[in-house]
């Protein structure tokens, strides 16, 4: 048996000797554990995003669900079928109002969801990017003891923090936040462009709609003649060439009806990937379009655009960024700080003694600060971070010229779109109604020949085509103006009718 004095000591040997390997392993195994789970939901449950606006509050979120699975995480298991969890109402009604197509656009268009969930990753990072970082938790054991007077320190633990420079971590976040609402006004310049490109399809739909009717109504108009040839034919007044003419010609009308069925199909398809639908999806066709020009110029729609175009103030957004991101480059030469604290372990089982603590454990504390010492790397990233913002600056002035000179084209051509349409319905096909029925009277009578009256035919469907095109090129002009200059104005005002600001930007810094 050992005497008290000598098995304490070492029952608390070999206790530290034990117990602290086990607490290490403890908290290695517990981290791989959280990880594990975490990574585990992560696969079952997609992490959760806005499904409306990018600054939607926490609370309001779509769960989407992924039918991939790791396949790290299904080992052993039975193989699985992949099936898109893709849930559809089982019917779609026919939607031919363009209000209700652009609400379902705002909701269901792919692109603009992944956008949306890209600028709410932007925001959660503003949420940490000026935290500390982690505090570290260390701990030795010697296999062979240190031996001092005061006994055997076997191990020792450590606890430290790092501290940066806290002004670096305040820019870094000022930084992160413009970025985030960078990303908020991207959303909303592709919102515009999504409605953008909805209504123009919608003028391209009504245009391709007229085009059908028109051909249809040539039809019958020809069908019509038929009678009248065969009637010519027994009076031995026409000749067979004339149906010829007259078949052959509603064989053309007939390929332009294949033609355009077609093309009514495909747009309706874009359509559909817009509103984020299936492309079988029927869409009624637009019955009438406005064909009033409105009273605009270039001048109110240049100034409303730099004040109002999504696109434009992202890009103030981002030079404001790289504003800060030379800030954050200019702290980059300020020390990191760490503070630390040491617990060391000593045995007792050295003899009393009046000079030291035998078996007291020792204990400090202690500071470490970076040496900035490389000058080249700090000037190296100033110099990125300052390119970068020169770069942004560029961007801005880009893009208010590219407003300026797109929104001069759109209105050229809203213009000459309406003076045609104008031209077309006040004029030419008036004249060429009359021409027609002139030519059908004279047919009947027999004082002009039938490829007269074809030829009449085919004016009056190419003249009431590019009356039905100049109006669909009023439309998309007018409706790629409105994205262009970020609201939607009002066709018979020069006031605004959604005078609604965009949200304020913050104070770039001096």
């Amino acid at each position: 048996m050992f005497p008290q004095s000598q098995f304490e000591p070492m029952v608390r040997c070999g206790l530290a000797t034990v117990l602290i390997p086990v607490a290490f392993l403890m908290c290695c195994v517990t981290g791989c554990r959280s990880t594990s789970h975490a990574l585990s939901r992560i696969r079952d449950n997609q992490p959760a995003v806005a499904n409306t606006e990018p600054y939607a509050e926490r609370g309001e979120f779509e769960t989407a669900e992924s039918p991939v699975r790791l396949v790290a995480f299904e080992a052993g298991l039975q193989e699985r079928q992949l099936e898109a969890n893709i849930h559809q109402p089982a019917e779609w009604l026919v939607t031919s109002d363009l209000a209700e197509l652009e609400v379902a656009a705002q909701s269901g268009n792919r692109d603009l969801r992944r956008i949306n969930q890209e600028a709410a990753a932007a925001w959660a990072k503003v949420r940490y990017v000026d935290k500390l970082p982690d505090p570290m938790v260390g701990a030795n054991v010697f296999g062979n003891p240190i031996e001092t007077a005061a006994g055997s320190q076997r191990a020792n633990l450590t606890v430290s923090q790092m501290i940066p420079w806290l002004e670096r971590l305040d820019a870094q976040s000022q930084q992160a936040c413009y970025e985030a609402m960078a990303m908020q006004q991207n959303y909303q310049a592709e919102r515009l462009k999504v409605i953008g490109e909805l209504r123009t399809n919608w003028a391209k739909l009504y245009v391709l709609g007229r085009q059908l009717e028109t051909v249809k109504a040539n039809q019958q108009l020809l069908q019509s003649l038929g009678d009248l040839v065969t009637a010519r034919l027994g009076q031995n007044r026409g000749s067979v060439g004339d149906v010829t003419l007259l078949t052959v010609e509603l064989g053309r009308l007939e390929e332009q009806l294949v033609i355009t069925t077609q093309q009514i199909r495909s747009t309706t398809a874009e359509m559909n990937r817009l509103i984020g639908r299936p492309a079988e999806t029927p869409i009624g066709i637009p019955q009438v379009l406005p064909s009033e020009l409105p009273p605009w110029s270039h001048d109110m729609l240049r100034q409303w655009a730099w004040e109002r175009q999504p696109a434009i103030a992202a890009a103030q957004l981002r030079t404001s960024a790289s504003r800060w991101g030379i800030e954050v480059a200019e702290l980059r030469r300020r020390p990191d700080v760490s503070i630390g604290a040491s617990w060391f372990l000593i045995d007792d089982n050295r003899p009393p003694s009046t000079v030291v603590d035998v078996g007291q454990d020792a204990w400090s504390i202690g500071a470490q600060v970076s040496v900035p010492l490389w000058a080249e790397k700090y000037d190296a990233m100033q110099d990125e971070a300052t390119w970068k913002h020169f770069a942004a600056q560029s961007s801005v002035q880009d893009l208010r010229l590219k407003y300026d000179a797109t929104l001069r084209d759109l209105w050229e051509q809203a213009k000459a779109a309406h003076e045609t349409a104008t031209l077309y319905q006040s004029t030419i096909i008036p004249q060429a109604r009359q021409t027609l029925d002139a030519d059908q009277q004279a047919l009947a009578n027999g004082t002009v020949d039938f490829d007269r009256v074809i030829q009449d035919i085919r004016n009056l469907l190419m003249l009431q085509l590019g009356h039905d095109r100049a109006l669909g090129q009023l439309a998309m002009s007018i409706a790629r103006i409105r994205q262009s200059v970020g609201v939607d104005l009002s066709t018979t005002s020069n006031a605004s009718a959604d005078t609604a600001p965009l949200p304020l930007m913050p104070p770039a810094i001096e």
